[in-house]
């Protein structure tokens, strides 16, 4: 056994990244059972909802970010950085700002963990996505304008075998 002091900063996000999603799966999973998957939905989208101004707060916290993000630098930035604690590798998502005023998204390999989660669930056809939603809350919490393209709704890699796009910000 190795002394926890001595687990490297991205083994400890890891680590609780992988509990965070272990919950959250869990909860997914219990919730279906119990109310289906069209209620499942709605309680994920409202939970997410509130769970990210009060997620924003930490993150912007944490990293000493006390100014309104006012333009796409300063949101890019501020991404990267809450990225780092949030979105861990095995999230298997990759981000791009390649163009001004818009981000990118592709789930590499053609995974999604959520995809291969709710699928295995037997809940597919019908799950509404919450990865992408949670970054649209984020958005909105932000007083960020925005467009998704395609739009967030039922799940892309199950709906068109693919999970990528771009998301257009109007500063």
């Amino acid at each position: 056994m190795k002394p926890s002091d001595t687990i490297t900063k991205k083994e400890t996000i890891d680590l609780l990244n992988k509990c965070w999603m272990t919950h959250d799966g869990m909860w997914f999973f219990h919730c279906l059972q119990e109310f289906g998957i069209e209620t499942t939905n709605k309680i994920n989208k409202s939970a997410i909802k509130s769970m990210s101004s009060i997620e924003l707060k930490r993150i912007r916290s944490v990293l000493g970010f006390k100014k309104d993000i006012e333009n796409f630098e300063e949101f890019r930035v501020f991404f990267i950085e809450a990225s780092k604690l949030i979105i861990p590798d095995f999230i298997n998502v990759s981000f791009n700002f390649s163009e001004e005023n818009k981000m990118t998204w592709v789930f590499n390999q053609g995974k999604c963990f959520a995809y291969e989660g709710v699928k295995r669930l037997g809940a597919i056809d019908k799950y509404e996505c919450g990865v992408l939603y949670r970054i649209k809350c984020w958005l909105e919490e932000l007083g960020i304008k925005h467009k998704f393209s395609p739009e967030i709704n039922l799940c892309h890699m199950h709906h068109n075998g693919d999970c990528s796009g771009y998301i257009q910000f109007f500063f």
